[in-house]
């Protein structure tokens, strides 16, 4: 009769003592779920609003490689013409300079 007093009182403990912490347990492995549930899900907004915010600053650098490209084939336009008109300037000193030489070497003869 003592083995089944034992086994009672073991049982009985069991009953009282573990079984509340198992079912305690649970309740926090609920909650911790449910906390997990909502960290998800504000995850997932977060990581939504940091998509848009990267597509926003795509376009926009977008944009500015457009007006960068246009701007530099605006510059090497005008280098263009620049270098056109450096061109003009340069051959019509060479020939000021070919006249002067002409024009001293008449003076020169006539003096």
């Amino acid at each position: 009769m003592r083995r089944v007093g034992v086994y009672d009182q073991v049982t009985s403990a069991i009953q009282d003592i573990v079984a509340p912490a198992l079912h305690e347990i649970r309740g926090d492995i609920r909650a911790l779920r449910a906390d997990m549930q909502a960290m998800r899900g504000e995850l997932r907004g977060e990581l939504q609003a940091v998509r848009a915010d990267v597509q926003h600053l795509d376009q926009k650098i977008d944009g500015v490689d457009q007006k960068l490209t246009y701007m530099k084939a605006e510059l090497l336009a005008e280098i263009r013409r620049l270098d056109t008109r450096i061109d003009g300037v340069d051959r019509e000193l060479h020939t000021a300079i070919d006249i002067r030489e002409r024009l001293a070497a008449l003076e020169a003869r006539r003096s």
